[in-house]
């Protein structure tokens, strides 16, 4: 009986002496932090990776192992003390060693990571930019190139296809230093359908176009233009000749259909390519699918065209085109501009 009395004296005692232990050690923490709070470390930036899902003693025990923190043990206690254990982001990151905890933590639960930075240039086909994602992501190019070239990853990633084509939006993106493929192409993807938001789709409806001709008809448009305040009537001529039946006859259709860039297009090139479905002077109409990712401007000349009857253009050596209303003009502005050639010392058939 006196031992369980004894017993029952001793809990509160230990159950104190417990407590004052924890707020010691919490103490500690806090002082041993606030030691800390105003560093930003010294030497060179030591790169951490936390993967998903990863317990924060893991992250502890690697900020330890790099010397960053001194103590894995107290650095736990301090983030469950403040509440970041369970709210931080995975991802690369970079800290010097005897940076303050707070700011640690502060980039990691503000998942303030490692990013780089990569193009993707108006215009671009899948062809050029599987290489440029390869380099990032570490994966094969001739295989991810086999992948975008695939109509199931255009289901996949809900584009209109017929493969990824023209859909991976140009322009500079910022992205984990450790980025894979999915993650690149997500962001352009994500980028593409911004573009697509609100006016413009309202805009193909109103004019009867499919969102997958209207960035057909816009790459092509993309490839003419050398000229970027041309591009509305560039899109004129070819939504004209589109209204009439007439062929495209868009020479980048044939350099895509012949699998790269000629200087000069030549009568041969374009029958030894004649059944090509990318062939637009001997198939009316569009072709398939977009041959290049056009650019916002591209997108709205074809939206938006100029008000104009041409039907045809040529281009003059400084990148400007003559714009002719009938086949007549036209020849007579070929003429013109072969004897500007000639008169400068450049052979006929130069570009």
């Amino acid at each position: 009986m006196e031992r369980a009395a004894a017993a029952d004296r001793w809990r509160p005692a230990a159950a104190a002496t417990e407590r004052r232990r924890v707020r010691r050690a919490i103490a500690f923490v806090m002082l041993t932090a606030a030691t800390a709070c105003g560093g930003t470390g010294t030497g060179e930036p030591i790169r951490i990776d936390v993967r998903t899902g990863a317990p924060f003693a893991e992250v502890a025990d690697s900020l330890a192992a790099n010397s960053i923190v001194g103590s894995a043990f107290l650095f736990r206690l301090y983030a469950r003390v403040t509440g970041d254990a369970t709210r931080i982001r995975p991802g690369p990151y970079a800290f010097r060693r005897g940076a303050s905890w707070r700011a640690i933590l502060d980039d990691l639960v503000a998942g303030r990571i490692l990013t780089t930075r990569i193009t993707f240039p108006e215009g671009f086909g899948i062809a050029e930019i599987a290489p440029r994602i390869a380099a990032f992501s570490g994966v094969n190019a001739d295989s991810l190139l086999a992948v975008l070239s695939d109509t199931a990853t255009a289901r996949r990633w809900n584009v209109p296809g017929p493969t990824m084509e023209g859909y991976l939006y140009p322009t500079t993106f910022t992205v984990p230093i450790n980025a894979t493929a999915d993650v690149i192409i997500a962001a352009a993807i994500a980028a593409y359908d911004a573009v697509w938001e609100g006016p413009r789709r309202a805009r193909a409806d109103s004019i009867g176009m499919s969102e997958r001709e209207v960035m057909t008809l816009a790459s092509i448009v993309e490839k003419e233009a050398r000229q970027r305040d041309e591009m509305p009537r560039i899109a004129a001529v070819y939504r004209n000749r589109l209204r009439i039946g007439m062929p495209l006859q868009a020479d980048p259709t044939v350099q895509y259909a012949l699998g790269g860039h000629r200087e000069r297009l030549l009568f041969a090139d374009i029958e030894r390519v004649r059944d090509h479905p990318y062939n637009t002077y001997h198939r009316r109409g569009l072709p398939p699918g977009p041959i290049g990712a056009p650019s916002d401007r591209a997108i709205d000349a074809v939206l938006a065209p100029a008000d104009t009857e041409a039907l045809y253009f040529v281009a003059r050596d400084d990148g400007t085109h003559v714009f002719s209303r009938t086949l007549a003009e036209h020849n007579r502005a070929i003429a013109a501009i072969r004897r500007e050639r000639a008169a400068a010392g450049r052979p006929p058939g130069t570009p």
